[in-house]
């Protein structure tokens, strides 16, 4: 619990060093960039079922009409589960390295344009892009705090061998975007060894 609070200081830090930086050529402010997220994520859930909290047993329903379950409490991961994995025999272990394949959807673009289009940066559907990692809740190394929070959020309830659909805000993103002020849709499958 230390970590994950240090991981929130520093996000927090991280958050007000980019409203201080946020350069001048746009004329909306921090908060109306942070509205804007929580409304295309409200939006997007609008034409979903969404559960408020983890189910007490961890057992969640699973496949394409699942409902997106809210993982933490301030609202910055959902999460929609295709496939739990083996969700008690195969969990991940710290610093173990994960392996996973995603595409991410800009979810500002489909609400302001009302276009879901796949960004170019995954590797999910190129087999010839190599897989990305992380080490599992060890944010100390660049490897795995480079993706933010939000990826690894679904293997503190499921398998390794998971998929799922992920809404991540900016905040728990990717680090180096979170002044962006821009929540995307995951679509990520995990695995133990690089494909």
């Amino acid at each position: 619990m230390k970590k994950n609070s240090l991981f929130k200081n520093c996000v927090l830090l991280a958050l007000l060093a980019l409203v201080v930086c946020t350069s001048c050529d746009d004329d909306r402010s921090y908060a109306d960039r942070l509205n804007e997220e929580r409304n295309a994520v409200n939006s997007y859930l609008a034409n979903h079922r969404v559960v408020m909290s983890v189910p007490e047993d961890t057992v969640f329903e699973v496949g394409p009409n699942a409902p997106f379950y809210r993982l933490d409490a301030d609202g910055n991961i959902y999460m929609q589960v295709l496939n739990a994995g083996d969700r008690m025999g195969d969990r991940a272990k710290k610093g173990e390295p994960i392996y996973f394949r995603y595409s991410r959807y800009n979810l500002i673009n489909w609400y302001v344009y009302g276009v879901l289009a796949a960004s170019e940066d995954g590797n999910e559907k190129s087999m010839s892009a190599s897989s990305t990692y992380f080490n599992f809740s060890d944010y100390t190394l660049p490897t795995s705090s480079q993706w933010g929070y939000g990826l690894q959020y679904p293997l503190l309830f499921l398998g390794v061998e998971c998929e799922v659909n992920l809404i991540v805000k900016s905040q728990y993103g990717f680090t180096n975007e979170i002044s962006y002020v821009t929540p995307f849709l995951f679509h990520v499958r995990y695995f133990h060894s690089q494909i």
